[in-house]
């Protein structure tokens, strides 16, 4: 039998196939950077992962419809700020659009600026090493400089298209 070369269409709709990805329990992160004219940026991710140890690396995506695609694509750093379970409401804000999602949140200046948020569980910053473009999103690909976490700390979990935090089984 010789394999397909190419995959087969799509057998679901966007929505069954959504659905089917919500089912993967997720942390949740807010990346952030700093844009060429200094101004902070951040959005919401799930989409983060581990890549090697050796070295350091991570990736996350974005879509290529993102508003603040081209600051990323174009930035030497970026910040990955892996929420608290009381930071449910961070996750919130920095998912809408149309507004200053910086307006009193607490940060500190990271590694190339990237806003580290004050309580998350932990964070990585990240060198731009490289974007690949696949499907409708770019995927980020970070070499960690510097790693943080905060002892004890619970961590946001989003599943199902809702927020949970962690019990032990």
């Amino acid at each position: 039998m010789n394999p397909s070369r190419q995959a087969q269409p799509p057998s679901f709709s966007p929505q069954e196939f959504r659905t089917a990805l919500g089912m993967f329990a997720t942390g949740v992160t807010i990346v952030t950077a700093r844009t060429a004219e200094g101004k902070v940026i951040g959005l919401t991710a799930n989409s983060f992962n581990s890549v090697s140890l050796d070295p350091p690396l991570v990736l996350w995506s974005l879509s290529q419809a993102a508003a603040s695609l081209p600051a990323f694509r174009a930035g030497s750093h970026y910040a990955i700020n892996v929420l608290a379970a009381d930071q449910k409401m961070l996750a919130e804000r920095f998912a809408l659009k149309g507004l200053d999602r910086f307006a009193g949140v607490s940060f500190v200046e990271g590694t190339g600026g990237a806003p580290l948020l004050v309580g998350a569980a932990a964070t990585f910053e990240c060198f731009n090493r490289s974007r690949y473009e696949e499907g409708d999103h770019v995927i980020f690909v970070g070499e960690v400089e510097r790693c943080s976490w905060r002892q004890g700390a619970s961590p946001l979990l989003f599943h199902g298209g809702q927020f949970y935090t962690e019990h032990a089984l």
